[in-house]
């Protein structure tokens, strides 16, 4: 017969509130708790560039005391927060232009598109896509999710490259699926560079909307926008048919 005393000691102390924490910590890092952190906090970034009204760059220029490489360093640091939080980039490359120049002014345009499709993306992937990705429901939405996550330097190449998607939605789109860092970014700074380059020029040039290269570039952003749109019309008709 064991010794009941040697039994009792052996057995490990429990506290009778153990466990009580595990449901609750489960609940804080669930999917759908994560989730609801995401849309938080770009509703947050939202109300607080509604709040600072960014278009103010354009009127009355760089805000901060500062120049150099130091001046473009920060700038293409806010212009990827910027545009994590939904701030229209045609907005940020014609300030880029305008307070930089037209080399400098595409370097930080550069650097925040690359820097802001990072955020998002880990943002997405980090706290949305274990929530979103049963979601995905349909033929349409598997066939995208598809697309990307086998395609994904493809699809974003083609993503970048027609103006008209929206470049924050389509960064927290990319992060649902299964596509990998390196190609996405990669693919978002070379896809970006024609748009980008135009509207910088465009905003360094601005006191000169006469000069060639001007109207070459305000050009450009116009055959672009009509390609875009039509692009995006003949997908919609295609989809519609197709139902």
């Amino acid at each position: 017969m064991p010794d009941i005393a040697t039994t009792t000691a052996a057995a490990p102390l429990v506290p009778e509130h153990a466990g009580h924490g595990a449901p609750r910590a489960r609940l804080l890092v669930s999917p759908r708790m994560r989730l609801a952190l995401l849309a938080l906090l770009l509703a947050t970034a939202i109300v607080c560039v509604v709040l600072y009204e960014p278009q103010r760059l354009l009127a009355q220029g760089w805000p901060l005391r500062t120049g150099g490489g130091l001046a473009v360093a920060l700038f293409g640091l806010a212009y990827g927060v910027c545009t994590s939080a939904f701030v229209p980039r045609p907005l940020l490359n014609l300030a880029a232009g305008a307070l930089f120049g037209s080399a400098l002014g595409l370097a930080a345009a550069i650097a925040g598109t690359v820097l802001g499709a990072g955020i998002a993306f880990g943002l997405g992937r980090l706290l949305g896509q274990e929530a979103l990705r049963p979601l995905l429901r349909g033929r349409l939405l598997e066939g995208i999710d598809g697309q990307l996550s086998r395609h994904g330097f493809r699809s974003t190449l083609a993503a970048r490259l027609v103006p008209g998607i929206p470049f924050a939605a389509a960064n927290y789109c990319a992060a649902v699926s299964r596509m990998g860092w390196f190609p996405f970014l990669l693919a978002t700074a070379l896809g970006a560079i024609p748009n980008t380059a135009a509207y910088v020029i465009a905003g360094s040039l601005a006191a000169a909307p006469t000069s060639p290269v001007f109207l070459a570039s305000a050009g450009f952003i116009a055959v672009t926008a009509v390609a875009g749109a039509v692009v995006g019309w003949r997908k919609r008709h295609r989809l519609g048919g197709s139902a």
